[in-house]
């Protein structure tokens, strides 16, 4: 388990960014960046200069990574993008923004988007009071996320809620933590995406 954890340190050291993929510990001392900022491995400091291709290349591996999504999941997002209206870059990034897994997050009432995922596939989280075990599911405007009627699902949320007291909440996010109910009050929009990331880079090595 210790092994599986420190990777996803090392992915944010490799990256040079803060992916938040083990929770509240990113928000303490013991983050892998705070401590060392250089990338894993005995020569580090041997950095090569990234070709246009690579540079590219890393912006697309840091928002799958972000949002815990794989080649396929990104590509059918990257397709539901080019079809809506507006810049495709800022389109892909607010529509993953909208997957359930995220916006249970952003709400607190997961430590992380991984820990999400896990609350949904076991059946802890009601979308409008029906039962919904598929993480990357896509909240519309108006959708409300509450644990499941059972006292372990109220439990976990409560558990989460209490870890993630820091977290900063999103504006078109409305939460109540007793009893714990959280509405999606509009979409995100590309300044509610909170990292750094070039979407273009993004969307010009996706389309290559």
């Amino acid at each position: 388990m210790a092994r599986y954890t420190d990777s996803k340190c090392k992915l944010c050291r490799r990256e040079g960014v803060m992916l938040y993929l083990k929770g509240n510990r990113c928000f303490t001392g013991k983050c892998a960046i705070k401590r060392r900022e250089t990338p894993p491995g005995m020569h580090s400091w041997r950095r090569h200069r990234r070709s246009a291709y690579g540079e590219r290349l890393r912006e697309k591996q840091k928002v799958k990574r972000w949002y815990g999504v794989m080649d396929r999941q990104f590509k059918r997002y990257f397709e539901i993008a080019e079809r809506q209206k507006g810049n495709t870059g800022q389109n892909l990034l607010t529509t993953l923004e909208r997957r359930l897994d995220s916006v249970l997050y952003w709400m607190g009432y997961s430590l992380s988007r991984a820990h999400a995922r896990q609350l949904i596939r076991h059946g802890h989280v009601r979308v409008n009071g029906k039962k919904v075990n598929i993480p990357s599911v896509l909240v519309k405007a108006g959708d409300v996320m509450e644990p499941a009627d059972r006292e372990n699902s109220r439990k976990l949320f409560a558990e989460a809620i209490e870890l993630s007291k820091s977290r900063n909440i999103p504006s078109w996010v409305e939460v109540t933590h007793d009893p714990a109910k959280g509405k999606v009050l509009e979409l995100p929009k590309r300044d509610d995406v909170q990292f750094e990331v070039n979407e273009q880079f993004v969307v010009e090595v996706q389309k290559r």
